[in-house]
């Protein structure tokens, strides 16, 4: 790939096995896009999952734990094609800095680097992480256990919005 417009950490539904990696997939075999490898954030974050299991990276530094996730270099096409999956113009997530390090094996020191990820939009962010507190907390990785129950897109009631399905979430008793 040539030059990248963008490195992005994904965390969520975009890793490797989850079911919006399809979208990196197509990305890296038109040369969109490339993996960079496995790496964490440098400092804690709440990951949580909202409606649907949805995952979220909530922008609260120094809350939660190190987060794990793949790192993929874009182009500008690709980062257009992500940033439509999340919904950036729509309020969905927002796209921000982030200080990432590798995850290897390696007890070295590890190198970080300014990358950037997709965060819960500021506008719910501080409900969802209250939420999130109520119910399960944050967690370091979306696993398997952590998707269990992911509602894909196409499946999700089509009369609302996603903004309307995460005000309900946040508005509704935990179970």
């Amino acid at each position: 790939m040539g030059g990248a417009a963008a490195v992005i950490f994904t965390y969520g539904t975009l890793k490797k096995g989850f079911s919006n990696h399809g979208l990196l997939q197509d990305m890296m075999s038109t040369g969109d896009a490339s993996f960079l490898g496995h790496h964490r954030t440098v400092e804690r974050f709440p990951l949580v999952c909202g409606p649907y299991r949805v995952p979220f990276l909530l922008n609260f530094p120094g809350s939660g734990h190190h987060v794990l996730g793949e790192l993929y270099a874009v182009s500008e096409r690709g980062l257009a094609r992500m940033d439509e999956l999340e919904g950036t113009d729509r309020g969905h997530y927002e796209r921000l800095p982030l200080k990432v390090e590798s995850a290897g094996d390696e007890e070295d020191v590890k190198e970080w680097r300014w990358v950037e990820a997709y965060y819960a939009h500021a506008s719910y962010a501080a409900e969802m992480w209250e939420r999130s507190a109520e119910a399960e907390g944050a967690f370091g990785s979306y696993t398997e256990k952590e998707a269990e129950g992911y509602v894909k897109r196409s499946c999700r009631p089509a009369n609302l919005s996603f903004l309307d399905h995460i005000q309900i979430y946040l508005h509704s008793p935990p179970c």
